[in-house]
């Protein structure tokens, strides 16, 4: 899963792949510029998502007793 991610990242501009001919193998991503563009929003999702994890843990406390099977 993690591969298929890397290459759509990949495809999309987010990330470059270099591949060293070495033993044992060895790639390297990076971010391209594009990809630098998306550091802030990331950022900013992870701050939401702290300061609302309380609220998205009682979430899923109640979606899992409704759910229950």
């Amino acid at each position: 899963m993690l591969t298929l991610t890397l290459h759509q990242l990949e495809r999309d501009g987010l990330i470059t792949r270099t591949v060293h001919a070495e033993v044992p193998p060895r790639v390297e991503y990076e971010l391209t510029e594009l990809g630098g563009t998306l550091i802030q929003h990331a950022r900013a999702l992870a701050d939401w998502a702290i300061e609302n994890q309380s609220s998205i843990e009682d979430s899923r406390a109640a979606y899992d007793d409704a759910h229950q099977r």
